[in-house]
């Protein structure tokens, strides 16, 4: 049987099985990423896949933590930042400390975010200034 075929029988769709298993095609295809970006999150230690022959076999921790580095890396955190976040839950098994780091961090993005957007709405209002200067100098050489 090709490498291929035994991950997809020894993968299992069902989310609500606790044995839920992924290839490396499955979870790439599902979050719309290739497969050489998870290989680098695996390299990177972020993801510790079971190896079955040559072929990696992620479980449902893997797939959450995936989707955690994904929102992470979406929301302008650095990879430290996740690899931090994610130690943390394994440390932590109340979630304690992970959530304290996650509101320092979500609170520092969101006054980051809050400058850039009132920095673009005064560079908007420079734009729109100088445009409407520019309209009126052609109008009045026309």
């Amino acid at each position: 049987m090709p490498a291929k075929h035994r991950a997809e029988t020894i993968h299992n769709r069902d989310q609500d099985d606790d044995a839920s298993l992924y290839s490396i095609g499955d979870l790439a295809s599902e979050f719309a990423i290739s497969t050489r970006t998870i290989r680098f999150y695996e390299v990177k230690g972020l993801l510790t896949p079971r190896r079955v022959g040559s072929n990696r076999i992620y479980g449902k921790r893997d797939r959450a933590r995936l989707l955690l580095i994904l929102r992470g890396k979406r929301l302008g955190f650095s990879l430290d930042e996740i690899a931090e976040y994610l130690n943390l839950y394994d440390a932590d098994p109340h979630q304690i400390a992970q959530t304290r780091l996650l509101l320092h961090k979500v609170e520092n993005a969101i006054t980051a975010l809050e400058q850039k957007r009132q920095d673009s709405e005064k560079a908007l209002a420079e734009l729109y200034e100088i445009r409407q200067l520019a309209i009126h100098q052609l109008k009045g050489r026309s």
